[in-house]
């Protein structure tokens, strides 16, 4: 008994001992993997090398670029992945993917036993962390050394990442035929979408392709990517993921041979921005998806009816926010005949007759006329300077809204010379927009006519302002610095814009085109080397040029017959809805002609019918009240008092107006009385007998 006892109480000892040291190997041996595992960290970098993407306001896709080894590699977030698509793809190559810790004990039994029998490796059992090893570090051959590197590699990664980071980087970066990697890039190149919702064929089909990626290729084994494709779907019905029938018709889907070329949409503007890149970020621009597709639809169409050589640029903002929501710089971006690459809506070109409905907005808004107003079209001349009518002809009397309408040249700048150009440009100037000017030369009369320099951008910024009820916000697109300035401002009274307005919305459409509650004016440059055509709705602007990169004259060419068509078919293609134009403010005056004051009858019209563009008087100048000035005359009481108002200057006698509309009576004297109808802003205006106004702008209390 003794004996015995001693014998167990060596053997207890002897196993404690052993006990001891395996538990210090044990200790020793995860002491040494977790120092290897520091030393030898698998290549993880915080952010994966992807395409730059170029995305629309709403994230969707642009435009991508390709990796610098030339991947189209599209960084990917399971919430841009169909979640039948994971969970096919999960059941077909880890089915324990979210309960192992990075190695499947099972599968690699499995694994093992069928190399046992056969001899060599009939399935690796992989599992997707063990595939995203071998992803981001590549393999040279299917030996077991390899595959045990694989799991260790497995094994580290599984510490760092979480399930959801490895599925991502996996989908990023699996393999899917030619430069393809990743599932957006194949689902985009294969069907022509992104992979957010996909038919359960084209969802096995993704499954399939990864494992062998040159075999299947659908674009070359079409046969081949069919038979991957019915696999997957079987697999799926045993794993219970699939019903039978579902499977079935899903096999009967076609496997499309094609592969598409991945979005490219806008690119000026994307290559404009790509060197703000950053690593893993997208470029955001403000553009929209939808209307920058059917934009540039319209311009390649318009292009090649129009000939060879000639492009088409386009820009369309919302006029509320200066959001350009799409823009093309030419018809082809690749097209060398038209030079593609230069972005023509930043190029600066003569306007034409677009700037003409600015010029009349400032008569409206100083009240020299009224639309019903008589203006003389005939020959004139102006210090030297002889306009003449784009058709060489002239329509003698015609009221100010024929002029405008008929885009007549004379009446424009008869209007221009009382306005005066100066005040014109300073107006384009406070909105941000400077025209250029020859070398050292004064605004003068001839920028009526397109005697001035203006981008197509610029253009469609100030006609924002006529949809906007007169409010215009600098046009941006994300292409900006982040310091760049913003500029709101007023272009022309809320009055003035809807005289215009009012206008342009009375235009024929072009030949071929319905009316589209859209107002819009054209304009042709001289020597018919652009063509031009603004439109707008109670919202959008749309600014169409056509012309030749190098400046060469192209005849026929004009806005009605070149761009207008197109401008027209832009606002449909764009998919925007169209919103209604501006509503008329309180207080336009729009009399009919036999109502008209007699200052407002025919405009400037002196003893022999012509402006009295240089009378010796001074101008008439409001010296009470003054511009700006609060007023109080109790305008929200019984007993409110009536506004005296005083100037100076001018020729007898003399129209004062009150927010467009007359006062009773034409006086000789330099005082009136005004009597508000309510608090709040006013414009005054005084008109004198040669046509010229001055106008300043209260607030009644």
């Amino acid at each position: 008994m003794r004996g015995s006892a001693m014998l167990s109480k060596k053997f207890l000892r002897r196993t404690a001992i052993a006990g001891g040291c395996l538990a210090g190997f044990l200790a020793l041996s995860v002491a040494a993997l977790w120092q290897l595992d520091r030393a030898f960290p698998p290549p993880l970098p915080a952010t994966l090398t992807v395409s730059t993407e170029a995305q629309d306001r709403d994230g969707q896709l642009l435009r991508a670029f390709a990796t610098p080894d030339g991947y189209w590699r599209l960084g990917t977030r399971l919430d841009q992945v169909d979640k039948q698509f994971v969970d096919m793809l999960v059941a077909y190559e880890d089915k324990r993917f979210w309960d192992h810790r990075g190695v499947d004990v099972l599968a690699l039994c499995r694994a093992a036993g069928q190399f046992a029998t056969s001899g060599h490796i009939i399935s690796g059992g992989s599992t997707l962390s063990m595939q995203l090893a071998r992803l981001i570090e590549p393999r040279d051959s299917r030996s077991l050394a390899s595959k045990a590197k694989q799991i260790l590699r497995a094994i580290q990664i599984e510490r760092r990442l979480s399930k959801r980071e490895i599925l991502e980087r996996y989908l990023t970066l699996a393999p899917y035929g030619g430069n393809l990697e990743g599932v957006r890039a194949a689902s985009l190149a294969y069907f022509g979408k992104e992979p957010k919702r996909l038919t359960v064929s084209e969802a096995a089909l993704l499954v399939a392709l990864p494992q062998l990626p040159e075999k299947r290729r659908p674009d070359r084994n079409l046969d081949v990517a069919h038979a991957a494709r019915d696999r997957v779907l079987n697999r799926m019905v045993s794993a219970g993921l699939l019903g039978e029938r579902e499977a079935a018709r899903a096999a009967l889907d076609d496997v499309s041979g094609l592969r598409r070329k991945l979005p490219a949409l806008a690119a000026h503007a994307s290559y404009a921005v790509l060197p703000r890149a950053e690593p893993g970020k997208p470029l955001q621009l403000t553009i929209r998806r939808s209307v920058q597709q059917g934009l540039e639809q319209v311009a390649k169409e318009a292009a090649r009816k129009l000939g060879p050589k000639l492009s088409v640029a386009m820009v369309m903002a919302d006029a509320r926010t200066g959001d350009i929501l799409g823009e093309v710089g030419s018809a082809d971006f690749f097209d060398a005949s038209r030079s593609g690459w230069i972005d023509m809506t930043k190029v600066v070109r003569s306007p034409g007759s677009t700037l003409k409905p600015f010029i009349y907005g400032l008569a409206f808004e100083q009240g020299l006329v009224a639309q019903e107003t008589i203006i003389e079209d005939s020959p004139a001349d102006f210090g030297g300077y002889r306009p003449k009518n784009f058709d060489m002809g002239y329509q003698g009397d015609v009221s100010i809204r024929q002029a405008l309408q008929l885009s007549l040249n004379v009446p424009a700048i008869r209007v221009l010379d009382a306005v005066g150009p100066a005040r014109l440009t300073a107006r384009f100037r406070q909105a941000g927009v400077n025209l250029v000017l020859p070398l050292n030369e004064a605004p003068g009369l001839a920028i009526g006519l397109g005697g001035a320099g203006v981008t197509l951008r610029d253009l469609v910024q100030l006609y924002t302002g006529l949809a906007n009820g007169g409010k215009m916000h600098t046009l941006h697109d994300g292409t900006e610095p982040a310091n760049a300035e913003r500029v709101t401002a007023t272009i022309l009274d809320d009055q003035a814009a809807w005289q215009i307005t009012d206008i342009l919305s009375g235009m024929k459409p072009p030949e071929g085109a319905m009316q589209r509650g859209i107002a819009y004016k054209t304009g042709t440059s001289y020597g018919y080397r652009d063509a031009w055509s603004v439109g707008f709705d109670g919202r959008y602007v749309l600014g169409v040029w056509v012309g030749r990169a190098d400046a060469g004259p192209i005849p026929g060419l004009s806005g009605y017959v070149s761009a207008a068509p197109i401008l027209f078919e832009g606002f449909v293609r764009s998919g925007l809805t169209i919103m209604p134009l501006p509503g008329r403010p309180p207080g336009v005056f729009t009399p009919k002609r036999e109502e008209l004051p007699v200052t407002l009858a025919r405009f400037g019209a002196g003893s022999d019918g012509l402006v009295q563009a240089t009378p010796t008087e001074p101008a008439p100048t409001i010296i009470f009240p003054p511009d700006g000035a609060r007023v109080d005359l109790g305008a929200n009481s019984a007993d409110a008092t009536p506004l005296v108002l005083k100037l100076q200057g001018g020729r007898a006698p003399f129209r004062w107006l009150a927010n467009g509309k007359p006062l009773a009576g034409i006086d000789r004297r330099r005082t009136a009385t005004w009597q508000p109808d309510g608090a709040g802003y006013s414009t005054l205006t005084v008109i004198d007998a040669a046509g010229r106004a001055a106008s300043v702008k209260v607030f009644v209390e």
